[in-house]
């Protein structure tokens, strides 16, 4: 980045910050030195939350220009690639903004706060050979020696009144760890206050459907192709689902402004099934239309603690929390039947989103809530997430390998994170109809895109949402072996 004249949001600017920039004598530098003091395997972390907060505060306002990352990094005593991923980071969440040749500034799409399962499927039937279907983890990574523990030791000191009837909140304490969890992790704006444990994703949209009802909604949003549960989730609670599609960006705004919503459910981390992330661009303008009809965005954070080629996007929700209600769950990340989840909402959706959780079910049990919050505030949370990764980023690169080798000419769209791939196969195995036949005698269970698809699908290439999260990798590479063994015996169909 230059370190010359450049040229701002009104025109040609001189080297070096305006008053409210990062000054080594202003406000805002002195939040980024405890990130450079921090311990080195912290500082990129550290620095990134650093910068969030800044902007966020108001104290590097929209507009002003950073300076370049090498003088940052030498300023700060870090190294330069530090602050480079830091910028690439931000950028890519929409707190700042870089062109070529001028610079990196704080973009305007962030807004102070105003206070100081996703794919719910049944798991895979024990009839397949290999079952590619999407939507489980890996359930024998569970934790199960460190979760007893956790148990015996929330357990032992639960006081006799906590196994009354619980907080309809969630217990004081989870949602204490809960939010420095996704401050830390997913760069949300968690106010304990607004913070809500519920039975999962699932639960976290009736409820708020069932608001959004209350306060006169008919009709909401959902992305499409999308989750297969989002409109059936709203429309237990009353509400239709309008499908609205996506581009390479996210959300498509132009049918989104057409269709009189003022509601929608999103992924914009991880966008599923197409597994694109939400472009900075994309996720500005969302919030813009949110602003302007006075509306929310339902963000569903289905996965988003994988990402396996750099750090995690943040939460979309960090850029506005007062517009933005965020949702998500272990469901993924620890297993599905444990129903535990949170949601951060609008303050001003606070008490409502409370009351029709009491008379849903009178708050999760107190003794799982315990025990969650001992599991998050010991650091197993964090270590489970790290193994997770690992074992997760070694079979998408499995399977990536074994697609190569046995469908050439394939590709893989999406960004590498999550617990599945978008595949589309070259267009001799097509059509879409014969390669599902071929593959069901084959004893492989597969998914295709279209399946999730609220729209008809014109595309009569082959294009499957491949889960592998739940398969070791012998079982990728055994069943796309067996896959591409049927399809070259068979043929055509």
């Amino acid at each position: 980045m230059s370190s010359g004249t450049t040229s701002g949001p009104s025109g040609p600017e001189p080297s070096g910050l305006e008053p409210s920039g990062l000054e080594p004598s202003g406000p805002a530098w002195e939040l980024l030195t405890p990130a450079a003091g921090a311990p080195a395997r912290q500082r990129g972390r550290a620095l990134r939350s650093a910068l969030r907060d800044a902007v966020r505060s108001g104290r590097l306002a929209a507009g002003t220009r950073l300076p370049a990352s090498r003088e940052l990094a030498a300023d700060l005593g870090v190294s330069r690639g530090l602050v480079t991923e830091a910028y690439e980071q931000l950028t890519a969440e929409g707190y700042l903004r870089s062109e070529r040749g001028s610079g990196t500034w704080v973009g305007a799409a962030a807004r102070p706060p105003s206070r100081g399962a996703r794919d719910l499927a049944p798991r895979p039937s024990p009839g397949p050979v290999v079952d590619f279907r999407p939507g489980t983890p890996d359930l024998s990574l569970f934790p199960r020696a460190a979760w007893a523990a956790a148990h015996r030791s929330a357990l032992a000191r639960l006081p006799h009144r906590a196994l009354g009837y619980p907080d309809p909140r969630g217990l004081p304490e989870l949602r204490t760890s809960l939010a420095a969890l996704l401050t830390r992790r997913r760069g949300a704006v968690a106010d304990p206050e607004c913070l809500v444990v519920c039975s999962g994703v699932a639960q976290a949209m009736t409820v708020l459907g069932s608001v959004l009802r209350g306060r006169g909604a008919r009709s909401i949003g959902v992305e499409d192709p999308g989750s297969p549960e989002h409109g059936p989730l709203f429309g237990a609670a009353g509400l239709s689902a309008a499908a609205l599609p996506l581009d390479g960006e996210g959300l498509a705004m132009e049918p989104l402004r057409r269709s009189g919503v003022a509601a929608v459910a999103t992924t914009p981390a991880h966008q599923f099934p197409t597994g694109i992330a939400y472009s900075a661009r994309r996720r500005a303008e969302l919030l813009d239309w949110a602003r302007s009809v006075d509306g929310l965005i339902v963000e569903d954070d289905y996965d988003g603690d994988f990402r396996y080629d750099r750090a995690s996007v943040g939460a979309l929700q960090g850029l506005d929390p007062e517009r933005v209600a965020y949702t998500g769950s272990v469901s993924k990340s620890l297993a599905p039947g444990l129903r535990l989840g949170w949601m951060l909402v609008p303050e001003r959706l606070v008490d409502e989103v409370i009351e029709r959780k009491r008379t849903m079910d009178l708050g999760n049990p107190a003794l799982d809530q315990a025990l969650l919050a001992d599991f998050v505030g010991g650091g197993g949370y964090d270590r489970q997430l790290r193994r997770c990764q690992r074992a997760y980023r070694e079979r998408r690169d499995a399977l990536v390998r074994a697609l190569g080798e046995h469908f050439p000419g394939s590709s893989v769209s999406g960004i590498a994170a999550g617990l599945h791939l978008i595949a589309r196969l070259p267009g001799r195995y097509g059509p879409e109809e014969g390669f599902l036949r071929r593959a069901e005698r084959a004893g492989i269970a597969v998914r295709p895109l279209s399946a999730h698809a609220l729209t008809p699908v014109r595309d009569t290439g082959v294009r499957l949402v491949l889960g592998y999260a739940h398969l070791s990798p012998s079982d990728i590479v055994r069943g796309i072996g067996l896959l591409a063994r049927e399809t070259a015996r068979r043929g055509g169909d």
